[in-house]
C-alpha cells in the first residue's frame, strides 16, 4: 500500500476549498443587484459627479443644461441610477418625457450624453457586465428624452 504524501493531501483540500470558494462567490455575485455590484450610493454617487462635469465640459450637450440646478440634477441622477439598479432610493425627479420636453434633444446628443458616461463607468473601473447592465436600464429612456421638436401634451 502506498501512503499519500501530506502535502498531497493539504494540496488537494487547498484546490477543493479554492474551487468551492470560487463557485460561492460567483453564485453570490450573480445574487447580489446591480446597486450592490456597482458598489452602493457613495460610488453611484462618484460616477456621477465625474459624469456631469464630463458633460458640462461636453460642447456637444452642454447647452441642454445651462439653465440646471447642477446639485439638483446630480442627487436626481444617483435616485434614479440607485433605484433603477435595485438601490434603496426613490426617484423623485419629474419623467423623462416631461423633464426633456420642448428641449429638442436629437438621437446624436442622448449618444453623446452616453458617451460621457461610459468615460466615467470606464474612469471608474466599472466592469462591462455592469456597465452593459447600467445602459440597459438608461437606453430605454431615449424614446422619452429624444423629442421631436413638434411635440405637444396631446401626443
Amino acid at each position: 500500500m502506498r501512503l499519500v504524501r501530506p502535502i498531497g493531501i493539504l494540496l488537494a483540500l487547498g484546490l477543493t476549498t479554492s474551487v468551492a470558494t470560487l463557485a460561492h462567490a460567483t453564485y453570490y455575485h450573480h445574487q447580489q443587484s446591480l446597486y450592490q455590484r456597482l458598489g452602493g450610493k457613495p460610488a453611484i454617487s462618484a460616477v456621477v459627479n465625474d459624469f456631469v462635469g464630463n458633460v458640462a465640459r461636453d460642447h456637444r450637450i452642454n447647452r441642454f443644461f445651462a439653465n440646471t440646478d447642477i446639485n439638483r440634477l446630480k442627487r436626481l441622477l444617483v435616485q434614479q441610477i440607485c433605484a433603477g439598479s435595485g438601490g434603496p432610493c426613490q426617484y423623485e425627479g419629474r419623467s423623462m418625457r416631461e423633464a426633456h420636453r420642448g428641449l429638442g434633444v436629437r438621437n446624436q446628443d442622448f449618444d453623446a450624453l452616453v458617451e460621457d458616461l461610459v468615460r466615467s463607468l470606464d474612469k471608474f473601473n466599472v466592469p462591462s457586465r455592469e456597465q452593459q447592465e447600467l445602459l440597459g436600464l438608461l437606453g430605454p429612456m431615449r424614446r422619452d428624452v429624444v423629442q421631436s421638436r413638434g411635440y405637444s401634451s396631446n401626443d
